[in-house]
């Protein structure tokens, strides 16, 4: 009673007062309800047992012990009742707050031990949820109109490449924690890159934006399994750092080369024909359009551009839409990461 009464006299018409209005009201309801309503509910509910005991018998009747289960099990809901009538808004916070904890408690609990063991600051690794997995052969599907089966078939080849995530493994521990790369191979959306690769059999992939070339070794992965069925193909990625590509190793070096320096500088110097466009260089806006105007040009009739970024900005989206071109997006759903995904943006003809 005198912490209420301090309220009362001191805080109830001030400002601070008003703030703590809910968190005090919330607080005295929690005092009635441990107090005095929560022995009473537990009390009227147990009347069996409470019976028993007074008379003096140790295992209370069978009747009695049923209606004190069944009582039990109805207290929550009496005492979500009276917490709804008397203290509504408080009641609306907590009822709100339970649909956060559940959306968000799966991504929040593997961020301590990402925090405490990871290596990664930037191009996060992880592996994608099953149920995501079949949404992106889906979507591919829908794009390269071809079956699902095929994609599903690109998908699980990619994954089941054991030489290939050794070789990357392998490279990570030859190189060092200072690299930020953990020793594990996850492709997260690549798994898209690779399939499209795959299915296209383009005789050029574009990258700009190699950064430690995981993305690169993965379409390069693609292209050495088409060319041993009779569809060659290059590779050819961009990046201003010139150290940028500490992944991209042999036998994959083998399907093309990194040109170093300014990306735009880069596409303006190459007299390709392009099947495959995947931007993820500079992800300004205004960078990603000024790339995407420049290699439309040279496009193959059924060239495909991809954005590493279309989570963030819309920019391939607009230029779709002014080229002519349809748009699709798919957003990842990693697995067992706090991340929250990022996505492919897809243009084509």
């Amino acid at each position: 009673m005198a912490l209420r009464e301090f309220y009362r006299r001191n805080l109830r018409e001030t400002p601070l007062g008003a703030a703590m209005r809910a968190p005090v009201r919330g607080f005295f309801f929690l005092q009635h309800l441990l107090f005095s309503r929560l022995p009473r509910i537990v009390g009227d509910a147990m009347p069996g047992l409470r019976q028993s005991v007074q008379s003096g018998v140790v295992r209370p009747a069978a009747a009695g012990l049923t209606r004190a289960r069944s009582s039990v099990a109805a207290a929550p809901g009496r005492i979500d009742a009276a917490f709804r009538t008397h203290y509504p808004t408080a009641w609306n916070i907590w009822y709100r707050a339970r649909y956060v904890r559940r959306y968000y408690t799966a991504r929040i609990k593997p961020a301590l031990p990402w925090l405490m063991r990871s290596r990664e600051l930037s191009n996060f690794t992880y592996a994608l949820t099953e149920r995501n997995r079949m949404y992106l052969a889906s979507t591919l599907a829908v794009v390269l109109k071809r079956p699902v089966g095929e994609m599903v078939g690109y998908i699980e080849e990619l994954e089941r490449d054991e030489d290939l995530k050794t070789r990357i493994v392998d490279r990570v521990t030859k190189l060092g924690r200072s690299i930020g790369v953990d020793p594990t191979a996850d492709f997260g959306r690549r798994l898209g890159w690779y399939a499209i690769v795959r299915a296209l059999k383009p005789r050029v992939v574009i990258e700009t934006g190699v950064e430690k070339g995981l993305g690169a070794t993965v379409l390069c992965a693609a292209l050495l399994r088409n060319t041993a069925e009779g569809h060659p193909g290059r590779y050819f990625g961009t990046d201003i750092d010139p150290g940028a590509g500490l992944l991209w190793d042999e036998p994959y070096k083998s399907m093309g080369e990194i040109l170093y320096g300014d990306s735009i500088e880069s596409l303006q110097q190459l007299d390709v024909e392009i099947d495959v466009f995947i931007n993820d260089s500079d992800h300004s806006a205004e960078y990603e359009g000024r790339e995407y105007r420049l290699v439309l040009p040279k496009m193959s009739a059924q060239g495909i551009m991809l954005a590493d970024n279309a989570h963030v900005t819309d920019e391939l989206c607009r230029f779709s839409r002014e080229a002519g071109r349809q748009f699709l997006f798919f957003r990842e759903e990693p697995a067992d990461h706090w991340y929250l995904g990022a996505g492919i943006g897809i243009s084509f003809a």
